[in-house]
């Protein structure tokens, strides 16, 4: 049960929010036909809720099965500490836990009035801690995978 470095498990992070681009967008354009907003910051609050369920529900079902589209083009693989495949209840917590990517740096900045490209700096700044300290854990995991009892694993691509 091989770690993948951590670029080729950042490169799969980039193509999973490219993926979920899709995603959000489709679950936005579903909430706007649904709730009948009008304007864009209508029900703001409501679609964040709604979209960080429907985040939610796509990886754990996805993480419950082992891999996303983008774990399995990149041939990365969630497994527990055993190296089985994880239940639901633990990739929801795994879900919960790797909020820890994004939440710090907007609890930070929310007090402040900061410009849109300055939080992207903090949240993106953040980012790049957060992968590097998972170069001081013991098999280079991510700490919320260590927090949540789960690991990510080299997978043997698929044969056809």
């Amino acid at each position: 049960m091989e770690t993948p470095g951590l670029r080729r498990r950042m490169a799969c992070w980039l193509y999973e929010g490219i993926l979920l681009f899709g995603v959000v967008f489709l679950a936005g354009y579903l909430f706007g036909t649904l709730s009948q907003t009008r304007y864009a910051l209508d029900n703001r609050h409501g679609l964040q809720a709604f979209l960080f369920v429907v985040l939610g529900i796509y990886f754990v079902w996805f993480w419950a099965h082992g891999q996303t589209l983008a774990m399995k083009t990149w041939n990365i693989r969630v497994v527990g500490r055993d190296g089985r495949k994880i239940t639901q209840t633990r990739a929801l917590g795994r879900y919960v836990l790797s909020w820890v990517w994004f939440l710090p740096p907007l609890l930070a900045v929310a007090p402040f009035q900061l410009p849109g490209g300055e939080i992207i700096v903090i949240c993106l700044g953040w980012i790049a801690v957060w992968a590097l300290l998972s170069r001081f854990h013991p098999t280079r995991q991510f700490w919320h995978d260590a927090w949540a009892g789960t690991r990510l694993v080299h997978s043997a691509p698929l044969s056809r």
